[in-house]
């Protein structure tokens, strides 16, 4: 394997991580910035309540998700383990 190869399956496996993780990250940002904006808005000030909305959006959003996830996940490990393959002398 030469480094151009090298490069290009770490690129590719970096902007799959972050396909995949985008869905589930804008679910938390959002959470968040709505929680915020509630407690600006009302004057509580507790740490600790950005934390439980924040973990049901997301245990949703797994659930939700989980059949896509894994689908992608399955097609890529099969993608990379042709390539794999493929490499050879």
């Amino acid at each position: 394997m030469n480094a151009e190869a090298a490069i290009d399956i770490f690129k590719t496996l970096v902007m799959f991580a972050l396909y995949v993780m985008s869905p589930f990250l804008g679910v938390i940002l959002a959470v968040g910035l709505i929680t915020s904006l509630f407690q600006s808005v009302t004057s509580i000030q507790e740490q600790t309540l950005t934390f439980v909305p924040k973990l049901l959006a997301l245990s949703g959003v797994m659930l939700l998700l989980a059949p896509w996830t894994l689908r992608l996940l399955g097609e890529f490990a099969v993608q990379q383990l042709s390539r794999i393959g493929s490499m050879g002398p």
